[in-house]
């Protein structure tokens, strides 16, 4: 395995098991989405500027204006990804929106052969097949929970997540199309632009009035923006569609366990079906496992 490749691997796992423990911060902080949003944008953007410093990216060249647009645009499927997740939080469980979220990798495989060409075999479709059906059994688990929510919110829990796992499909593609430009600087010009776009619609006259909802918010910031979207970017550029959206699935994993020993959310046995089916595809992809059934015989013409 080169030598960026495995340091993607390892970067993508870091940056998922930071994401999975993103939901406790945001429930803990007791703050509207927008709020929670905007505050992590404007936490995370001295976090990120420091992070461009120190590792020389802030350059005047590394934009033209096609490649600002498309990290702006990015910045703004980003941010509304953001919103329609944490807003999902409370109507559907931690849990059960982290995990439909997680159908984002298949969007964004499927945008990356649209758009970009890319092509992916067919040990790999096997194994995000294998990984969705484990969402889908993990999102019927939660069902079968049930939350305060009722019926109805937790519909909209779930629509909310869709709608979150696709803007960050569209915010992943932006990235990839910015291949040479420092992922530092790119998530910097995002997390800016969800500061701009979000400080009218922060409830300035409620400032948090607690040490410890400061202390959440700017974690949110300095941890979860700062650094893992350093560690996330920098993992899409140098890794495929295909492995990329399979280690996504870690992310789930880690949500759901944070899930059960911050909030006593315990698995049902679908559920844990489905986490184990997802960390299967997930191991398997990495490690470039092929189901023997797809290695098919080659025929005498085939041979000759």
């Amino acid at each position: 395995m080169a030598d960026a490749s495995r340091r993607g691997i390892w970067e993508m796992t870091a940056a998922m098991a930071m994401s999975g423990t993103i939901g406790w911060f945001v429930v803990m902080s007791g703050e509207p989405p927008v709020n929670v949003v905007f505050w992590r944008c404007l936490f995370g953007l001295p976090a990120l500027l420091l992070i461009c410093r120190l590792g020389g990216h802030l350059r005047l060249d590394a934009f033209n204006r096609r490649r600002l647009m498309l990290a702006i645009a990015g910045g703004v499927a980003l941010v509304l990804n953001w919103l329609a997740l944490f807003s999902a939080y409370p109507l559907a469980s931690i849990s059960v929106a982290t995990i439909v979220y997680n159908v984002q990798p298949f969007l964004l495989v499927s945008l990356g052969v649209v758009f970009l060409g890319e092509k992916i075999s067919r040990s790999k479709v096997f194994w995000l097949v294998v990984a969705f059906a484990g969402t889908v059994a993990m999102t019927m688990g939660g069902a079968q929970v049930g939350t305060v929510a009722g019926p109805s919110g937790y519909l909209l829990g779930i629509l909310l997540s869709l709608t979150a796992a696709f803007c960050y499909a569209l915010a992943a593609l932006a990235a990839r199309q910015l291949k040479g430009t420092p992922p530092q600087l790119i998530a910097l010009v995002q997390v800016a632009t969800g500061a701009v776009m979000l400080a009218p619609l922060a409830d300035w006259t409620s400032l948090p009035s607690t040490p410890a909802t400061w202390s959440m918010l700017a974690t949110l910031g300095f941890v979860h923006t700062g650094l893992m979207y350093a560690l996330l970017y920098s993992a899409i550029q140098r890794l495929p569609v295909a492995l990329t959206g399979t280690l996504s699935f870690l992310y789930p994993v880690v949500a759901v366990l944070v899930d059960i020993f911050a909030f006593g959310h315990v698995l049902t046995a679908t559920q844990a079906a489905g986490a184990a089916g997802i960390l299967l595809a997930a191991i398997a992809a990495t490690l470039n496992w092929a189901p023997p059934f797809l290695n098919t015989p080659r025929t005498k013409e085939n041979r000759a």
